[in-house]
């Protein structure tokens, strides 16, 4: 049962973020008075259909995401009528690219708040208890388990996780001796620090312990909206760093993103709203990206549009989109190798 609600948690969550995504663009088309000619929710043959006002809506076989067509999307079928996207002024069509990624930010705003008011808040304990396992981590292959408390590293008292990780900070690849509490016993364990690839730092694959602390409505609205500001304003950041220093960011593919989500569903509600409003803003945040054939590339295009004052010729918004499907295309491949390595699998390949 647990397998059944953990594939269903992961298919529906994908689905339902893309499909919101999709939303956007919709309600961004009628409000500037385009024809939509179809709006789907998932992908292959039809299950369920109903026409109105000459939109047909539909279910599809295939739950992953959806999409929206308008009317004269492209210059071959394109007539030139006042209610067809590239009749449109270049703001309105960069509105429409913008809104579907908005519409993710807005529903990670929301997530966050409805879970923050009703549950509460994840806070780090001051204690040193240990808080989840990461597998095949060196914790986790000494033995370590949820709820020990460690007491001592290498001979340092420690009484809190801020201490745990500044003793670990520069112990990466080196051994070091864990005193740790567990009930009524105390006993150590001699294991090898691994480091953290992005930071540099030594960790052993525990998480702090974490407490729920109840918060008001306006302090979750506040928290809300700042959560997933900081993901992006954080995120946008490490890719920088990475590019100028040219050093490979770790980055998790759909596997990866999969497996955490499934993870999420495994956990509780909370958390797999707290996950999907997470992934909600990264969707939102790619597409904002300036890259060719996603909503920033075309909004990019659409503002270019803007200042020479007359629609872009078709060949080289052609040959635009075509260096970004090349590149999309790059980055997909790059993460799910990534997600092979994480899980094992290019030990096959001698790597």
């Amino acid at each position: 049962m647990t397998i059944i609600i953990q594939i269903l948690g992961t298919v529906i969550g994908f689905g339902f973020l893309v499909f919101i995504h999709e939303l956007g663009h919709f309600f961004a088309a009628r409000a500037c008075g385009i024809r939509v000619l179809t709006f789907a929710f998932g992908f292959g043959p039809d299950l369920v259909k109903y026409t109105y006002k000459n939109t047909k809506y539909c279910i599809k076989a295939i739950p992953f995401g959806g999409f929206v067509s308008m009317a004269g999307e492209n210059s071959e079928t394109a007539t030139g009528s006042e209610n067809e996207y590239l009749s449109l002024v270049w703001y309105k069509k960069a509105l429409i690219s913008f809104a579907g990624p908005f519409l993710n930010y807005t529903l990670a705003v929301f997530l966050f708040v409805f879970v923050f008011n009703i549950w509460g808040i994840d806070i780090i304990s001051k204690t040193s208890l240990v808080g989840n396992i990461i597998k095949n981590k060196p914790a986790a292959q000494a033995g370590l388990l949820r709820g020990d408390r460690i007491k001592s590293i290498d001979g340092a008292d420690i009484n809190t996780w801020s201490e745990i990780m500044k003793n670990l900070k520069n112990k990466a690849n080196k051994r070091a001796i864990f005193v740790v509490e567990r009930g009524a016993y105390i006993f150590d364990v001699t294991l090898t620090v691994d480091k953290n690839s992005v930071t540099g730092s030594g960790v052993i694959g525990i998480t702090p312990f974490i407490e729920k602390s109840k918060i008001g409505f306006f302090e979750s609205v506040y928290l809300g909206m700042k959560i997933p500001l900081s993901q992006t304003f954080m995120t946008v950041e490490y890719l920088i760093a990475k590019l100028v220093s040219f050093e490979k960011p770790d980055i998790s593919g759909p596997i990866g993103v999969m497996q955490l989500m499934s993870d999420a569903a495994k956990s509780g509600i909370a958390d797999y709203l707290k996950f999907l409003a997470v992934i909600s803003v990264a969707l939102g945040m790619f597409n904002l990206f300036p890259i060719p054939i996603v909503d920033g590339g075309m909004i990019v295009l659409f503002v270019i549009e803007g200042i020479i004052r007359k629609r872009i010729n078709m060949k080289i918004a052609q040959v635009y989109n075509t260096i970004g499907l090349i590149f999309v295309f790059g980055v997909f491949v790059f993460a799910m190798y990534s997600d092979f390595l994480k899980l094992g699998i290019g030990k096959l390949f001698g790597k």
